[in-house]
């Protein structure tokens, strides 16, 4: 089975809609890195998803790190800036579409969003 985490950054308590977006930003490009053969089994499988949350930038940058390591496609999404947080701010990650159980290696400690 295969899912995709995203993750988002309580810290800067963005609204509902901000977190959407940055939510939404990260899980397209994530899958758009995701090859062709992964990106179909997902979709036959329902598009699993997952929404977590972590304290800050350091963890939120150490799961996209820790993903890049085991060889999963993430995105790192750094906002523009035109709303609710400075430019360049680090807002989310997405993991995946990947195996689940290769996820929940990265992921599993983390909270529910």
């Amino acid at each position: 089975m295969y899912k995709q985490a995203i993750i988002i950054r309580n810290d800067l308590q963005m609204g509902k809609g901000k977190i959407a977006a940055q939510a939404s930003h990260a899980s397209l490009q994530a899958y758009l890195k995701t090859d062709e053969e992964t990106r179909d089994e997902w979709e036959t499988e329902g598009m699993k998803k997952i929404a977590l949350k972590v304290d800050g930038e350091k963890e939120l940058i150490q799961a996209f790190n820790a993903a890049k390591k085991r060889k999963i496609r993430a995105a790192l999404i750094h906002d523009a800036g035109h709303t609710q947080v400075e430019p360049g701010t680090v807002t989310a990650v997405a993991i995946g579409p990947a195996d689940e159980d290769e996820i929940d290696v990265i992921t599993g400690k983390l909270k529910l969003l």
